[in-house]
């Protein structure tokens, strides 16, 4: 059974690489999300194994971490595993701060890491 990721803010060439390096390595059904009134209300009505949001949503460019603590916030909420998607280590540890766990970066699908720190969401 695939696991159910819902990912959040990615631009349509991102997008299209994080679908193509989650397919490649785990078997997955994959939602996707723009802004923050969609993501709340798709993490009300469904429960996912693993949300991965932007650091900068394309649509609005509001800021992941933000969004992070909003979700957190929002009792209502199915609880499931946030990962922010950046390159930069300062943002993942902002993320960890607020109750994410360590994400991923973009530059990072070709490390064997990135599929090894997915993997117990995923495998």
């Amino acid at each position: 059974m695939p696991k159910h990721v819902l990912s959040v803010g990615q631009c349509v060439p991102d997008s299209s690489s994080l679908t193509r390096f989650l397919t490649s390595h785990f078997d997955v059904k994959i939602d996707q999300a723009d802004v923050e009134n969609d993501t709340i209300e798709k993490l009300k009505s469904t429960e996912y194994d693993l949300v991965l949001i932007n650091r900068k949503l394309d649509a609005d460019y509001s800021d992941g971490i933000e969004l992070i603590q909003k979700i957190k916030a929002t009792s209502d909420v199915k609880q499931s595993p946030l990962m922010l998607v950046s390159n930069y280590q300062e943002y993942q540890e902002q993320a960890v701060e607020v109750g994410a766990v360590y994400g991923i970066g973009k530059d990072q699908y070709r490390d064997p890491q990135t599929a090894a720190r997915l993997q117990p969401y995923l495998g």
